[in-house]
């Protein structure tokens, strides 16, 4: 049975399949990390603007901040699925 530990080493695109790997892997690191800090950014403030409104009464600034805390969640849940979906367009880039 395969353990996590035995998996680790095998997460992360396999950039030797595509010409030019050193300066996409370097692009889709940077691309990768951007979007994970904007997205915890993102989640924070709208956290703190659900709390605050909320607190305050207002109804429709808490809705907005709740609508936005979702979208930063799904941003972050699609940035961290783009390393599989970056595997796989690789491994279909390699095929071709």
């Amino acid at each position: 049975m395969t353990t996590l530990p035995d998996l680790i080493p095998m997460v992360g695109p396999d950039f030797g399949a595509v010409g030019g790997s050193g300066q996409l892997r370097q692009i889709v690191g940077a691309l990768m990390t951007f979007a994970l800090i904007t997205s915890v950014l993102m989640l924070v403030v709208c956290a703190a603007t659900w709390a605050v409104a909320s607190s305050n009464g207002s109804w429709q600034a808490a809705s907005k901040a709740k609508t936005g805390l979702f979208v930063a969640l799904g941003g972050a849940l699609l940035t961290g699925s783009a390393l599989a979906w970056a595997n796989w367009l690789l491994g279909v880039g390699a095929s071709l």
